[in-house]
């Protein structure tokens, strides 16, 4: 890595700059400390894009245990496509197991998905996001306008950042559309999930993911039972952070 830098001065300077300028400078400053989050639906892109720049890209995928089948083989179809190692960070055991026993399987449609993605996605989140020192991620500001209008390009992680890892987050597609997302997906020929072909747009987890109406917003198809300002998970809680 070299020398820190100001992530406020790099959002200014790299906003209007192209995913690949975002991520050169992720991988300038971080080079193999430097992980992308794919989360099994649109990341697609930017794991092809960062591929491209660095064969030896590191990438890793939150298995909460409530996935699709679809996303389960979409991840392994990524892993043989481009040749990579995909790290499935799981749930701690001993956090889960008293947890459903004591509330069951779907006790978010009663009290939200705040606590089972606490341990599903935010905790095993947690625990590897304080090995590295920069991630990078597939938001974008057309996904929810409740919590992700705002995306930097670049950003300090002030929702994993500790006193002793100060981490940097990479929103290398915060500019591009749902439409350009696919565009490039088309174009290239790219695997993708193929739930995408029965309506669903917002993957997650099964019970939290539905397909969504014709003129209904992406996000609309995720934790569609809670107000849209909070529909955001463990992977960029920041984002409600930023916003209170």
């Amino acid at each position: 890595m070299s020398h820190p830098f100001d992530a406020a001065e790099l959002a200014a300077s790299y906003a209007n700059k192209s995913p690949q300028d975002i991520l050169k400078l992720a991988f300038e400053h971080f080079g193999d400390e430097l992980w992308l989050s794919f989360s099994g639906a649109e990341d697609v892109v930017l794991v092809d894009m960062a591929w491209k720049l660095n064969k030896n890209v590191k990438v890793f995928s939150l298995d909460t245990g409530r996935l699709h089948p679809e996303t389960y083989r979409f991840i392994d179809q990524v892993r043989e496509h481009y040749g990579i190692s995909i790290d499935l960070l799981s749930p701690d055991a001993a956090a889960l197991e008293p947890f459903v026993k004591a509330k069951g399987l779907y006790s978010f449609y009663k009290d939200g998905h705040g606590e089972c993605c606490g341990i599903r996605k935010t905790a095993p989140l947690r625990r590897k996001l304080a090995t590295v020192k920069a991630w990078a991620t597939g938001q974008r500001r057309d996904q929810s306008p409740g919590t992700r209008s705002q995306v930097a390009v670049v950003e300090l992680d002030t929702a994993f950042s500790t006193a002793d890892n100060a981490l940097y987050k990479f929103n290398p597609l915060a500019q591009m559309s749902s439409e350009d997302i696919w565009a490039y997906i088309r174009m290239l020929e790219l695997p993708y999930n193929s739930l995408h072909e029965r309506g669903f747009i917002s993957i997650g987890c099964e019970p939290c993911t539905r397909p969504v109406l014709p003129n209904q917003h992406e996000r609309e198809g995720r934790w569609w039972w809670e107000e849209a300002t909070q529909k955001e998970c463990g992977l960029h809680a920041g984002n409600l952070i930023t916003k209170a």
